[in-house]
């Protein structure tokens, strides 16, 4: 009896320490589960578990519960209790404060109205004293916003960014008083950018500046828009041109190519003196990117600029027209450029440079036209637009994912500054091929107009030109509320006045 009574006391405390390590296993299990849904959320997964939290925790603490009544004892389930319940009471912190930080994110570009719907979609959101707090400041902040007057919105541009100004400006040759009037460095962009920032500028997106309404036979309306800024923020525009890196760039000091990065960003290519290609900030996208990574207030809702694309030695440094597939009607730039790259591939290079514009897309930057062939509109016949409207309708929208804005080449437009008619017949066809946006180059501070059937507005290049001529063309500075042309001017950049058309 003794010997039995011994092995009963020996098993008896093996299933206990069984028991045990059963229980302890347990707990461990649930808090890497809920650690690893805590890291979901923070991933981005936020709104499915609020969602589905307390259903779940409900299913636990009853399965936990029925353990508790089934055991006589009840003295190992209840830490298991106390542990899902202070870990319910982690994981909720933790997704209310990934929200609230995503809110704060919105509120920082001046989406008041987004942080305060983000917050309050957040469980127990009326009782919080926190988010009551936060949603309170930001309705505050948001009331005493000031209404953005549509005409008073000014709309900078430039072109591909020189890296090497070396190379871009001093090179003996027909294009480089081209290259000192039309570029910019990248020293020169971030300085005016900075500059701009410290003013108060905000960038908005050129389609913030209209309401759209379309009619269900496809006939666009358009409004002013309603963009509020806190009081002294001033709106602005970007766009870019000839983003196209023609083959007139190569060994110039330019970016070769848009590439998609490894975080899935728009980035740059560039081609070092020993063939060396590196990836990096080297154009208007990329260093934008970077600068509103710094300072999210820079921008109004996440906003971007405008890309404007030719179409004749292709998109985005990808040779996407079609004469390099047909081979035919090649300038000799373009057939210097195919004997190079004997395995060139026009599908592939199609394929690629979709993927590089989606990026650029899914980045917030819009697309427009340039016409395909970089033409005149205002010289030209309606004959010779039509044709190089649907060779960019052909080559360059299917890329891009079309668009109805187009940015006339040259600081061109289709009439003086009075109203577009139906009767101006180069208005009329552009409006029936889907172009709503209108874009010259205009060197005043201001202009824009904002129609029933159309937005027009003009630009203001920020290029070597103007800031050359601000400096020493003995006429009026016409960026000085925008920034101080001495300080940005690169001391790289040349001083030859003929190089810039003054004398």
């Amino acid at each position: 009896m003794s010997e039995k009574k011994n092995i009963s006391k020996k098993e008896l405390r093996r299933r206990k320490r069984k028991r045990a390590l059963m229980i302890k296993t347990g707990i461990l299990c649930v808090l890497l589960v809920i650690f690893g849904i805590g890291i979901w959320a923070l991933a981005g997964g936020t709104e499915k578990i609020q969602q589905k939290a307390q259903e779940k925790e409900d299913q636990k603490t009853a399965e936990v519960d029925g353990s508790v009544s089934s055991d006589s004892t009840g003295s190992a389930e209840a830490p298991t209790t106390q542990v899902l319940c202070y870990n319910k009471r982690t994981l909720c912190c933790i997704i209310t404060n990934q929200i609230m930080a995503e809110a704060d994110a919105l509120a920082q570009t001046y989406d008041y109205d987004g942080a305060i719907e983000k917050l309050q979609s957040v469980e127990g959101a009326a009782t919080d004293a926190d988010i009551i707090t936060k949603v309170a400041e930001y309705t505050s902040t948001r009331d005493a916003c000031v209404r953005v007057n549509d005409n008073e919105v000014t709309h900078i541009f430039y072109h591909s960014l020189v890296v090497d100004p070396q190379k871009a400006f001093y090179q003996d040759n027909a294009q480089t008083a081209g290259f000192c009037q039309w570029m910019t460095t990248v020293d020169e962009f971030n300085a005016i950018t900075q500059q701009m920032y410290d003013r108060g500028y905000v960038m908005v997106s050129i389609n913030d500046l209209v309401k759209k309404t379309v009619d269900d036979d496809g006939t666009v309306h358009y409004e002013e828009g309603d963009i509020y800024l806190p009081e002294g923020k001033k709106a602005f525009v970007l766009s870019l041109d000839d983003l196209s890196y023609y083959h007139s760039y190569d060994g110039r000091g330019i970016a070769s190519k848009m590439v998609v990065g490894d975080d899935g960003k728009p980035t740059c290519e560039y081609i070092q003196d020993d063939g060396t290609v590196v990836t990096g900030a080297y154009d208007c996208i990329p260093l934008m990117d970077q600068f509103i990574e710094a300072h999210p207030d820079a921008v109004y809702h996440n906003a971007r600029g405008t890309v404007a694309l030719t179409g004749y030695d292709g998109i985005l440094g990808y040779r996407t027209d079609g004469d390099y597939k047909t081979r035919e009607d090649l300038t000799d730039d373009q057939v210097a450029w195919l004997d190079a790259h004997p395995d060139f591939d026009w599908d592939k290079e199609c394929e690629e440079a979709k993927k590089v514009a989606d990026a650029i897309k899914a980045d917030g930057w819009t697309f427009a036209s340039h016409t395909w062939g970089h033409i005149r509109v205002g010289d030209k016949p309606i004959e010779t637009i039509q044709a190089d409207t649907e060779k960019w309708l052909t080559y360059v929208a299917p890329l891009i994912g079309g668009s109805d804005i187009i940015i006339f080449a040259h600081g061109q437009d289709l009439s003086d500054w009075h109203d577009y008619t139906m009767d101006n017949e180069k208005f009329a066809y552009l409006k029936s091929q889907g172009f709503n946006i209108y874009c010259n180059v205009d060197s005043s501070q201001y202009f824009v107009q904002v129609r029933d059937n159309y937005l027009r507005m003009g630009r203001r290049n920020l290029d070597g030109y103007r800031l050359y001529q601000n400096l020493y063309g003995g006429g009026e500075d016409r960026t000085s509320d925008l920034f101080d042309s001495a300080s940005v001017i690169d001391p790289q950049r040349p001083t030859d006045p003929s190089l810039y058309n003054l004398g």
